[in-house]
């Protein structure tokens, strides 16, 4: 930067040069002008050269001669632009001009950042872990002191998230995959959360999806992402950023809960029903994918149908359209999976015409399940988020047997495979009780069962003097429960299920 002096002087010789090149408007009488340029010279190598200070440009300028610039005011002189669009030099306010790349013709944005990042599923999940230290950081240092203040709150947001995945993918052995997976995904929306409302609290253009709601920002925010499969783009590893700060999660609540008719989303009642039962429903389905869809084939017999004759007359109507919905969508994976090629893109298919006629009846009832208010992929994303399995591994009929399950078999134990034993005794004094207490009365009310059996000597049954003789005879007649239990189970699922339990 040269002196103030000859910056003027060179400012003035440009508006002269212009001036006297104008045919569009009256050109004043032209005069000599001069330089002395030793005088130049010296102000330059002036100790002062980089002291700013004011400038009187009366000493320089005719006003005369430069009617425009003696009118304009300071802020019409700064960037101003003729009426034709051409652009005419003006003088510019003292201070420090921010670069504009954009506005010379360079790179839309010097410091780039790969923001946003995309919600975490069960695709990429996996390479959130894997390549955790394989994608870039944003130090305080990577931008330069002044300016780019959006792209610092980006870059923010990015060491934020990323930090909180790498907390989450720590816990992955502890945790299991479903847990892990709804960790990462609470640490996604919270960043998104956080960015949002430090967009908001300054005076800049808000990000585009910020000015969207619910689920319908994070689908912007995924959209946007410019990685989504979470790739590594770095050749080296990069080294954590301190100062971060800690994300606190909860497995339990990821857990899902067990809801009442009174609460269920999509679930409206006309009538208060005289019972209290829980609702047990795999509802909805998750979205067949490349990854799933395998297990989503083989797993198929293992998942259960729904039955709708067992709910009450009324109360219950969006439970029963969410139990024909799940038929119809097995139904259709049934003969998707039959096929030798396009068995995902005909799952998608079916899975995606049967939410949206469910969607149409819910509406038409006036139901208020929340992913049918949205429409196309938001609505699809919204069934994906919601499902309690939605990786077609884990259902409740491919849990460990125990003899615990007697509380929901016992009445097929005791018309079909009795055995001798007390059954409903056990039942009207464990079953009511928590799964751990249930454990331990059960467990109980056998070893008890078999110590009065076996000194009453009234044990007729093959089976139960033969575990009379046996050393261990709690756990002999605890098998003799199991299998009946066993059987009963395989019973259980040829039938269709009620999804009130």
């Amino acid at each position: 930067m040269g002196s103030s002096r000859a910056l003027a002087c060179s400012i003035a010789f440009v508006l002269i040069l212009l001036s006297s090149a104008s045919k569009d408007e009256q050109v004043p009488e032209q005069r000599d002008v001069t330089f002395d340029f030793d005088k130049i010279m010296q102000e330059i190598q002036d100790p002062d050269l980089f002291m700013q200070k004011e400038v009187d440009l009366s000493d320089i300028l005719d006003p005369k001669e430069f009617p425009a610039v003696q009118m304009m005011s300071p802020a019409q002189q700064y960037d101003t632009m003729s009426e034709t669009g051409s652009y005419t030099p003006v003088l510019k306010p003292r201070g420090r001009q921010r670069f504009s790349p954009r506005s010379f013709g360079g790179p839309p944005q010097e410091y780039p950042v790969q923001f946003p990042l995309a919600r975490p599923s069960s695709d990429n999940l996996q390479a959130i872990c894997l390549n955790g230290d394989r994608r870039p950081r944003y130090p305080q240092s990577y931008f330069p002191p002044s300016y780019f203040s959006k792209q610092r709150r980006e870059g923010s947001a990015v060491n934020e998230a990323e930090s909180w995945f790498s907390t989450c993918c720590k816990g992955n052995e502890t945790w299991g995959l479903e847990a892990t997976l709804c960790c990462a995904t609470q640490a996604w929306e919270l960043s998104v959360h956080n960015f949002c409302e430090a967009d908001a609290s300054v005076k800049d253009r808000l990000y585009e999806c910020c000015r969207k709601r619910d689920n319908a920002r994070l689908n912007c925010f995924h959209n946007d992402s410019p990685n989504p499969n979470y790739e590594a783009t770095e050749e080296l590893p990069v080294p954590p950023l301190p100062n971060i700060s800690t994300f606190s999660f909860d497995p339990s609540t990821c857990q899902r809960t067990v809801v009442t008719p009174s609460n269920i989303r999509g679930y409206r009642r006309r009538q208060n029903p005289t019972t209290s039962k829980k609702i047990d429903i795999n509802f909805p389905l998750g979205r067949p994918t490349a990854d799933t869809i395998e297990s989503l084939c083989s797993n198929q017999k293992l998942r259960p149908l729904y039955t709708v004759k067992c709910l009450p007359g009324s109360g219950y109507e969006g439970l029963g359209r969410q139990a024909k919905t799940i038929n119809r969508i097995e139904k259709g994976f049934k003969q998707c999976c039959k096929k030798k090629q396009g068995v995902l893109d005909c799952a998608e298919q079916k899975w995606q015409a049967e939410l949206n006629r469910f969607c149409t009846v819910e509406l038409a009832q006036q139901g208020d399940f929340q992913c049918c208010s949205m429409f196309d992929e938001d609505r699809y994303n919204c069934f994906q988020n919601t499902s309690p399995h939605p990786h077609y591994n884990v259902t409740s009929d491919t849990e460990e047997l125990s003899l615990n399950k007697i509380c929901d078999t016992h009445k097929i134990i005791k018309k079909k495979f009795s055995v001798g034993l007390p059954v409903k005794a056990f039942v009207n004094q464990c079953c009511p009780l928590s799964e751990q207490e249930k454990t331990s009365c059960l467990t109980q009310r056998v070893r008890e069962t078999s110590e009065k059996l076996c000194l009453s000597k009234k044990a007729s049954a093959p089976a139960f003097r033969r575990c009379c003789k046996s050393r261990e005879t709690p756990q002999c007649l605890s098998k003799i429960l199991m299998d009946a239990v066993t059987k009963a189970s395989n019973v259980q699922k040829k039938k269709k299920k009620c999804p009130l339990s």
